[in-house]
């Protein structure tokens, strides 16, 4: 197959669906790949650079749709480009099925095979694939540089002979892939960072990367992250008004707020209001990565960068990882990559569309002239959190004897009954046995007793095999080698002494073992 990527037509757009160096990895999956000239300008790729990894650049983008087998694009085609899609033709790009109805009727028209990007579900085989979590996690590394662009201070303090500095301090507004990387970010930069989510459950990723999280006094049954897809479900209005209360407080005190959250099929919501943006002081950046879905702030403006009678600058620029078109491109190429490895599992350059694979199926909008969207849900879907067991019930004195009595009694009963058995075995093999015989059985049946309850009686916690095993093992042998050492033939006075010093060593070495052990878990 011949797998082509045009140059992006969207204002603004400087990324690149293929690089010199997946394209190299495609090829060793048989395909051959094509680019428009100047594709990989804006990234950092030369025309150059392509040709040498053997890649065939043609000059127009026309050439390239008719050429290609396979297009491969960042941004959602256009009419136009999608009018140049042919039948049995594969587009794998970002698509946004569900809000673009007619981009779909008309692939559908065309009879083209279109793969979401934006789509892959997100269960661990897919992982590879996730452009999305691609694409937010430079978005929050290039948000926290944004802002410290439009900062008037250092993110750390500092104190030097010119005065004194204070550190910064970050909220970051929503801990899915965009903020945990915000949240990393402004840790390693030094400055005072604080985090919230509307999921209590990532509380503990945030605290583990330096953040403080901003927890609410307020109890609401979480959903589950597992029917979500891993985002935040909608709150209830309850909530909202505790949380935006919080916000309010915390407005005056933070000095960059970076706002991440979004909801799956909704607009972004707005939890940065306009009272918020006043309560802030003068120097104070705000940078929305939801501006694209209307903005989690009241004043923010698509792909602007305003300031606010107060002094504050509110960011509002959509194209975050386009500002780092050599990094994004390489991981979206990456992601697309693995994409076309699944659809080619052969390795034989010849594209299976296999709508029984979870991955393929989820991501697919269009296929064979038919709308595919929605997908239906995986067969493997994310483990859902455990819910958490009831605390167990605390005893009364009285019901603490009552158990305890119980279980001694049950205890007692066992042993009677064992001393009973083996008694009646006893004189069941007494019965028939020589006296010579009885004499060592019966000393046999006593070691093997004693050496059982010796070691029923050690907590398990402290059980090691030389210790619980092989100790009461070597016991038995003493016992029966001292008996035999009196014995006048000389070949077993020899073999019963080896026997005792061997099994006195396999002790003494079990006991020291177990005495190194427990000292591990002693303080010094």
């Amino acid at each position: 197959m011949k797998i082509g990527a045009p140059k992006e037509i969207f204002e603004g757009e400087a990324r690149v669906a293929m690089t010199p160096d997946s394209a190299v990895q495609l090829q060793k999956l048989g395909h051959d790949c094509v680019i428009e000239a100047g594709a990989g300008a804006a990234a950092g790729f030369s025309d150059a650079a392509y040709k040498a990894a053997g890649v065939e650049v043609v000059k127009t983008a026309a050439a390239l749709w008719k050429a290609a087998e396979v297009v491969i694009k960042v941004r959602p085609p256009s009419e136009t480009e999608a009018k140049r899609l042919v039948k049995g033709q594969t587009l794998i790009s970002f698509f946004w099925p569900g809000q673009n109805e007619k981009l779909m009727e008309l692939a559908k028209g065309k009879g083209a095979n279109v793969i979401a990007m934006d789509m892959v579900p997100r269960i661990s085989r897919a992982q590879k694939m996730d452009a999305l979590s691609s694409m937010a996690n430079i978005a929050g590394y290039r948000a926290v540089i944004e802002a410290g662009n439009n900062f008037g201070r250092f993110f750390t303090g500092q104190v030097t002979a010119a005065g004194k500095v204070p550190p910064a301090k970050v909220l970051v507004v929503g801990a899915g892939v965009a903020g945990l990387a915000a949240i990393g970010t402004s840790t390693s930069l030094g400055a005072i960072t604080y985090a919230f989510d509307v999921r209590p459950e990532v509380a503990e990723q945030i605290e583990s990367m330096g953040a403080e999280f901003v927890y609410l006094d307020f109890e609401e049954a979480a959903q589950d992250g597992a029917a979500t897809g891993g985002y935040a479900a909608p709150s209830s209005p309850e909530f909202r008004e505790k949380q935006l209360e919080k916000f309010r407080e915390l407005a005056p005190e933070m000095d960059i707020v970076i706002t991440t959250a979004l909801i799956p099929g909704r607009d972004a919501p707005k939890l940065w209001t306009k009272d918020m943006v006043e309560a802030m002081k003068p120097g104070s950046v705000i940078v929305d990565l939801a501006a694209e879905r209307g903005g989690n702030c009241d004043l923010t403006v698509p792909d602007e960068k305003i300031v606010t009678d107060n002094g504050v600058t509110i960011v509002g620029y959509t194209d975050f990882p386009s500002r780092m078109a050599a990094q994004a491109s390489t991981l979206y190429s990456n992601n697309v990559r693995h994409m076309l490895s699944d659809l080619t599992p052969d390795k034989d350059g010849k594209i299976d569309h296999d709508m029984e694979d979870d991955v393929i199926r989820g991501a697919t909008a269009t296929f064979e002239g038919e709308i595919t969207f929605p997908p239906p849900p995986p067969k493997v879907q994310a483990i859902a959190a455990q819910k958490k067991k009831p605390a167990a019930k605390e005893l009364t004195r009285e019901e603490k004897m009552a158990e305890e009595a119980a279980a001694f009694r049950k205890s007692t009963t066992s042993q009677v009954t064992l001393l009973a058995i083996g008694a009646l075995l006893i004189l069941v093999v007494g019965a028939y046995a020589p006296a010579s015989f009885m004499q060592h059985f019966i000393v046999f049946v006593l070691s093997v007793f004693i050496g059982f309850q010796v070691i029923w009686g050690v907590s398990h916690s402290l059980h090691t095999p030389l210790m619980a095993v092989t100790n009461a093992i070597s016991g038995i042998i003493i016992l029966g080698a001292l008996l035999q050492i009196g014995d006048s033939g000389w070949i077993v006075k020899i073999l019963a002494t080896i026997s005792v010093l061997i099994a006195t060593i396999n002790i003494v070495g079990g006991f020291m073992v177990t005495r190194r052990m427990l000292q591990m878990f002693q303080k010094s």
